[in-house]
């Protein structure tokens, strides 16, 4: 209660350093904001690059085993695997070496199949692919040759807000468990020492 005749001062009212701790507070959280926005606006973006390096890398792959295939369909009734086993069984060295060097062409057209029909999905299923269950070749190569950008399409701003939203919302969410759980924990410390 304030007496007559006193002056009162801001600071009795509100106390700086509670003002420069919600100030704090306010610009960590805008900054976290502002991160996320711009992290999630470079979702699209990755993901635009990264299946156009999985679409580079298929086309290339297919028109290696293109030849292949084509002696596979003749002679295999389309099996490759089948010609693999024929070129191992040659008894000519060449042919047994060229084994090796088929069987990695399928096996990577069959990885780059599987990686084409992923990107193939929307836009979300598409993300949550690459962001857990990429091929990891690819998803490095991409991540090391990736090109920042700030496009401003509506999929680029939706990502940006709701990546922003959520870390945003995470961390306030965090600070306010850890800090109802450091409450929690104080008071029942104190009443433990109250019933002793």
């Amino acid at each position: 209660m304030v007496k007559p005749g006193t002056t009162l001062r801001l600071s009795d009212v509100f106390p700086m350093s509670l003002f420069f701790t919600s100030l704090f507070r306010a610009y960590s959280r805008l900054f976290l904001f502002a991160v996320g926005l711009l992290l999630g606006i470079q979702v699209p973006s990755f993901i635009d690059q990264y299946q156009q390096r999985i679409d580079a890398h298929f086309r290339e792959v297919s028109i290696n085993i293109s030849g292949f295939q084509s002696t596979a369909d003749v002679l295999f009734e389309g099996d490759l695997d089948a010609l693999i086993a024929y070129y191992q069984a040659s008894d000519d060295e060449v042919f047994q070496r060229d084994a090796a060097s088929i069987r990695m062409i399928v096996d990577r057209y069959n990885r780059l199949s599987i990686e084409q029909q992923a990107m193939q999905d929307n836009m979300v299923a598409m993300a949550f692919h690459v962001i857990f269950t990429a091929d990891r070749e690819f998803f490095d190569e991409t991540l090391q040759q990736y090109s920042y950008t700030v496009p401003l399409n509506s999929i680029a701003i939706q990502w940006g807000l709701a990546l922003a939203v959520f870390i945003t919302l995470l961390i306030d969410l965090t600070v306010f468990a850890c800090i109802r759980c450091v409450r929690w924990l104080g008071h029942r410390q104190v009443k433990s020492h109250e019933s002793k």
